[in-house]
């Protein structure tokens, strides 16, 4: 158990002559009467030693006092108590010295993470009253709100995030900074950034996230596509819950059950499904439009994942999201074949989710998810993805050249098949000679 691993490194540096305590979340976590399911220390041995105690370990940060010790088959950072100074990129320290547990905890981020914990007595060590704080449920900086953010820029990310995944509020002072030193955070590598806003997406409170993040001024900072939805009026009726970004908020407050994470896959797609619109609005005698909103929708959203550095496959399915978000409206018009291709598409529980949130999030009717339920309830894997009844070996075997026909060919078989049309591969294969002919015919080739 977690637990237990990370009470034996403790137990284990005391008995060797060192002070160590828990530190930062796993204590906020346990005042708050939740499990915590990481565990970080601090102790007064140099990296050195931690190294000669403990039979695994990695110096992933030794220079900084930081090695993750391996125990049951699980990495704890063990850091050494430490000052930091000379934040010349607005990230990193570029001196430290090694120091007592009262000035570890005063370099700290957030009073709510400057707790240290004795494992074996409980007792709590408070050089910040981030205890206070934590009943008070209040993030708060450890001593100069302006000084925290101007040596970590990351820090202003991190109090919205924690604000929105704590469900707290953040102190007024310390907000306020985050607005004076908001421009900086673009100093912060994207993957930083992208890692931050995930987690404040996926956390449990999406919308308290992105509010805080535009009334903060980071969001124009990191996501200008986003904040460019304010003011966007939508026709009222299919969309009273007014402009694209309360409707973007309103379907970020319903993507997540109470206490639950959400996908970031589809919170991303949330976020960003409409960001066409600002584009591509109209008004005409007949109202409000957004032609092409879709198409302009997953080109900024291409742009928006490229830039925050997003894997290759997580890209492929936000954007799949975004660019199929509309094709519900037509799920009762699809012939048979059709409609079953669009239920068996990849990652079709994220798009049916994203259509759900979207309807929520707007005139409420829920006529075509029900509808495609409905169909994935008829329909059991085996009818939606059957064997196939043709393949290119058997168009060879019938005489027909290798080439792009195939895929057609293929195709047209699959759509049949799907449809009812054709059930054994005879009637397959007449169906390929009734429309491209026999294979020493030109139709065939056509």
């Amino acid at each position: 158990m977690p637990r237990d691993d990370a009470l034996r490194i403790v137990r284990h540096l005391r008995e060797s002559g060192h002070e160590a305590f828990w530190v930062g979340g796993c204590v906020r976590d346990l005042i708050r009467g939740i499990d915590p399911t990481d565990f970080d220390i601090v102790t007064s041995a140099r990296p050195e030693q931690v190294q000669a105690l403990f039979g695994r370990t990695v110096a992933v940060g030794a220079r900084f006092g930081v090695v993750i010790v391996v125990e049951g088959g699980q990495p704890y950072e063990v850091a050494t108590f430490r000052t930091e100074g000379g934040y010349a990129d607005g990230r990193r320290p570029s001196q430290i010295a090694f120091a007592g547990a009262e000035e570890d905890v005063l370099r700290r981020d957030f009073t709510v993470n400057g707790l240290l914990m004795d494992p074996e007595t409980g007792r709590i060590v408070d050089y910040v009253d981030g205890r206070q704080d934590i009943e008070r449920g209040l993030i708060r900086t450890i001593g100069d709100p302006d000084q925290r953010f101007a040596e970590d820029h990351l820090r202003m990310l991190r109090a919205i995030r924690f604000a929105a995944t704590l469900g707290f509020a953040i102190e007024p002072e310390t907000f306020a900074a985050v607005r004076r030193h908001a421009p900086a955070i673009v100093r912060i590598s994207a993957e930083r950034i992208r890692e931050e806003l995930t987690r404040t997406l996926t956390g449990g409170r999406a919308r308290l996230g992105a509010e805080l993040l535009d009334e903060g001024g980071l969001l124009v900072q990191v996501l200008p596509e986003v904040a460019a939805l304010k003011g966007v009026d939508q026709p009222p009726a299919f969309h009273s819950e007014g402009d694209v970004w309360e409707h973007t908020l309103r379907m970020l407050a319903l993507m997540t059950p109470e206490g639950g994470k959400a996908d970031p896959r589809l919170a991303w797609a949330v976020l960003l499904h409409d960001v066409g619109k600002p584009l591509t609005r109209t008004e005409d005698a007949a109202g409000v439009h957004f032609y092409g909103h879709v198409r302009r929708g997953e080109e900024i959203s291409a742009a928006v994942l490229a830039r925050l550095r997003f894997s290759r496959d997580e890209t492929e399915v936000v954007l799949a999201l975004v660019r199929g978000h509309m094709l519900f409206m037509n799920v009762r018009r699809m012939r048979p074949g059709r409609l079953k291709r669009f239920l068996r598409m990849p990652d079709f529980d994220l798009h049916l989710e994203l259509h759900r949130l979207d309807c929520l999030g707007s005139h409420g009717l829920l006529d075509n998810y029900e509808f495609c339920l409905q169909k994935l309830s008829e329909h059991p894997t085996e009818d939606l993805r059957p064997p196939p009844l043709l393949t290119g070996r058997d168009l060879i075997e019938m005489g027909y050249a290798p080439g792009p026909l195939f895929s057609r060919i293929l195709r047209a078989v699959e759509d049949a098949q799907l449809g009812g049309r054709i059930t054994t591969p005879e009637e397959a294969r007449a169906l390929v000679r009734g429309r491209w002919g026999d294979p020493e015919t030109p139709e065939a080739t056509s």
